[in-house]
């Protein structure tokens, strides 16, 4: 009876250890999915970090942490992905669980979405998938926030989709462009598409009004362009006819396809014409800067137009800049299927056309 007594509080001395036990194990799987000073960090890449290079994954990660220590503890073989040492070129897969040692970093969860957000372009969805989302972006809105910008359309769309896990911007339009803007869901995605541009497989096809009598069918124009900014902070860009002028070498060559859809010789307001362009290269402000350059304004341009025609025209109810970004023809990131994007021409612009051609 003695025996059975010490037995039975043996077995529940042993059962509370156990429990205890488990308790600790459990507590340690919790801080091993994330970033701790007391023990290692064990991150498994999801499709937001698919395809990146382990050391800008680090450098994301670990928020405040200088990139000399980041650097440090991918020498010294302390970061290993599925158990291996790596270098800091190698590039993450979906999968792989990367092992961070104990490191104190700032960064901090971001809070949840307490209130709904009004969802602005949901209703300018063109194409998506679990890979690319592509809208068409009315005009006046910022691509994203800065210059006195607090929100742009990536900002939007993130606040719209807390939930989404990576979404990022693959090209840029001007905040006066309307139509194709295409936004990567998964960073494998964006990779491809970057990638796609610079080997100038896209084919991205614009519309714009200009100002004169445009007489040639078809043209190919090719300038050096070279960006600089204003006293304020604004960014500009201006052609160099003169390489010499280039002290630094900063000019970059641009290339693009016009062709004449129709001209306009209103009794009143005078003589537009309808382009098409075709980009070979995606050089900032490239199609306002060329035509400007060539002596035909696009109409509305508010940087490189003509002022006083564009205060004239807002009379008769042209209120931005006629330039839209009508189709983009490309193959689909992931499944290479091919895609043509379009945006029809947006109600204000279309109302101004027929106004011309009566």
């Amino acid at each position: 009876m003695i025996f059975n007594q010490y037995a039975y509080k043996y077995r529940l001395q042993l059962s509370f250890k156990q429990s205890m036990n488990n308790i600790s194990t459990q507590d340690q799987s919790i801080k091993a999915t994330s970033v701790s000073e007391l023990a290692a960090a064990f991150l498994t890449v999801d499709e937001a970090s698919e395809g990146q290079r382990v050391d800008n994954f680090l450098t994301k990660t670990l928020k405040g942490v200088p990139k000399s220590h980041v650097y440090r503890i991918l020498r010294s073989g302390e970061v290993r992905v599925n158990k291996k040492r790596i270098d800091a070129d190698f590039k993450l897969s979906l999968g792989d669980v990367v092992r961070i040692p104990p490191t104190k970093s700032t960064a901090t969860e971001k809070p949840e979405q307490t209130n709904p957000v009004r969802p602005k372009f949901e209703n300018h969805i063109i194409f998506e998938d679990d890979a690319l989302l592509v809208i068409d972006k009315p005009a006046g809105f910022a691509v994203h926030g800065g210059s006195g910008v607090s929100l742009g359309v990536i900002e939007q769309l993130r606040l719209e989709r807390p939930k989404a896990k990576f979404l990022e911007l693959v090209h840029r339009l001007d905040r006066e462009t309307s139509g194709v803007l295409m936004v990567a869901k998964k960073r494998s995605a964006l990779v491809a598409l970057h990638e796609a541009i610079r080997n100038n497989q896209t084919d991205k096809r614009y519309l714009m009004l200009v100002l004169g009598e445009w007489t040639e069918q078809k043209k190919r124009v090719v300038l050096d362009l070279q960006r600089y900014l204003l006293p304020n902070g604004e960014r500009r860009v201006n052609v160099v006819t003169d390489a010499s002028k280039d002290k630094y070498n900063e000019r970059q060559t641009s290339e693009t396809f016009f062709k004449l859809l129709k001209n306009f010789n209103h009794p009143a307001l005078g003589k537009f014409s309808l382009l098409e362009a075709q980009l070979v290269t995606g050089r900032t402000h490239q199609l306002r800067v060329q035509l400007a350059h060539l002596g035909f304004h696009i109409v509305g341009d508010d940087k490189y137009g003509d002022f006083t025609v564009n205060k004239a025209l807002v009379k008769h109810g042209l209120r931005r800049m006629f330039l839209h970004s009508a189709i983009t023809k490309i193959r689909h990131p992931l499944t290479q299927d091919k895609l043509e994007l379009a945006a029809p021409l947006p109600a204000e612009l279309a109302k101004f056309l027929a106004k011309l051609e009566a």
